[in-house]
């Protein structure tokens, strides 16, 4: 999944009712980032931003796994392939809406 793909899939989440009043870092490494502004009305989405109040930082490879529904996020985590820096809460939040 190409980091235009997967920015376009949490749009597509977002745009199902995003209930998250923060703003989300989705970092993939050397392929990019997606940046959520929950605190925005509607919430967007892009590849440029910046003050969020969580990073999760992964792999293009993982998180298309979490998206497609081959990957649990928790797991990811906890096996290392998914780091959280900032709001646990939040990234918690954020697992169960993807």
């Amino acid at each position: 999944m190409t980091l235009e793909q997967a920015t376009q899939a949490i749009r597509d989440k977002v745009g199902q009712g995003f209930d998250i009043d923060a703003k989300i870092k989705i970092d993939l490494g050397s392929d990019g980032a997606i940046f959520i502004d929950g605190t925005a009305s509607p919430a967007t989405v892009s590849n440029a931003g910046d003050g969020e109040d969580v990073a999760i930082v992964t792999t293009s490879d993982v998180f298309s796994g979490i998206l497609e529904g081959s990957q649990n996020a928790q797991m990811a985590f906890m096996t290392g392939k998914l780091k959280v820096d900032g709001n646990m809460a939040i990234a918690m939040k954020m697992a169960q809406f993807l």
